[in-house]
């Protein structure tokens, strides 16, 4: 049955691209005379502030549609600013999908069931519902699933009866991650092997058109030695792998997240997209597009190239041509 999976390798085939753009709008490093609109209109307010990352979240998902199928809004950078922050992030959410690209809610949700459960219809929707408007929804939530299996249970319901996706935490890309995910159980499984385990057997029971699961990973792209451990931990799971640029990740460093099919992992990258202008002088919205535009074209090729590489590039004979 035709579920998240399957939209995410459509587009992907579509737009040549395992790029994921992450939209975390940082107010301080945002160009001025965006501030400066918003101080304009609103002050130096939380609503000037929603304001600015509203026109400035546009001018990224308007940039980098061409070039990628899914963006990843980080929720923490909007709710910084109360209702205003909030609203400015659905407001973005609805630009992405009507400009046609799959959007990752980054929220690493996770608590009791029926608190999850209230958390899921916030992000998924739930017809049921009838005192909920009727809201845009995201199409993939990223959670957290540190207590326990019966915290992920409301999110896999959901996202199976409205056929969104979820990636769960299994290894993340920060330098910390080993003080928890790398403790040594009973079991002799890691932490993060034991989540990915979990993971392996909510996704075999999820499986769709191309053989991939609804259920994903969050593996940073940081972690290279235990990328390949992870692909078989988890074969029929999509992977976003955070951590590319920035944190120091690159192509020929990720590609045994892929399967032999081409397929099966996703590479996010937000500071090194979205703040690629601070190396030079920036006055214009054009300027801004013209780096963002280099460097998200910059980390497709790069990925591209490492996968021709290793013969798990899907549409080989377009790269190859492209190149003479």
């Amino acid at each position: 049955m035709f579920n998240f999976s399957d939209l995410i390798i459509q587009n992907v085939k579509m737009k040549k691209s395992h790029v994921v753009v992450g939209i975390d709008p940082d107010i301080n490093r945002i160009p001025l005379f965006y501030l400066k609109e918003a101080e304009s209109l609103y002050g130096v307010s939380s609503q000037g502030a929603a304001h600015a990352l509203l026109e400035f979240g546009k001018t990224v998902i308007n940039t980098v549609k061409d070039y990628v199928a899914v963006v990843k809004l980080q929720s923490a950078y909007f709710e910084v600013y109360g209702a205003y922050g909030v609203a400015t992030f659905w407001e973005l959410v609805s630009h992405a999908k009507n400009e046609g690209l799959i959007v990752i809610a980054d929220a690493k949700r996770g608590d009791i069931g029926p608190t999850s459960r209230a958390y899921s219809e916030s992000f998924f929707g739930d017809k049921t519902n009838k005192w909920r408007d009727s809201n845009p929804t995201v199409d993939a939530l990223t959670i957290n699933p540190y207590l326990g299996k019966d915290s992920i249970d409301p999110f896999y319901n959901s996202a199976i009866s409205l056929k969104k996706g979820l990636f769960i935490l299994v290894k993340t890309s920060n330098d910390s991650s080993e003080d928890l995910q790398d403790k040594q159980l009973k079991s002799q499984l890691t932490v993060s092997e034991t989540i990915a385990e979990w993971v392996n057997n909510y996704a075999c029971d999820s499986i769709g058109e191309n053989g991939y699961s609804l259920i994903g990973a969050v593996v940073g792209a940081t972690h290279t030695k235990d990328i390949l451990k992870f692909r078989k931990l988890m074969p029929n799971s999509i992977f976003l792998l955070p951590g590319y640029g920035a944190q120091g990740g690159k192509g020929e460093n990720i590609t045994n997240a892929f399967n032999p099919d081409g397929y099966g992992a996703l590479i996010s990258a937000s500071r090194s997209i979205i703040y690629s202008y601070n190396k030079v002088e920036i006055k214009t919205e054009h300027q801004i597009k013209k780096c963002i535009t280099d460097a998200v074209r910059n980390m497709n090729n790069d990925i591209n190239d490492a996968l021709l590489r290793e013969n798990k590039l899907k549409w080989k004979a377009e790269a190859l041509n492209s190149r003479h």
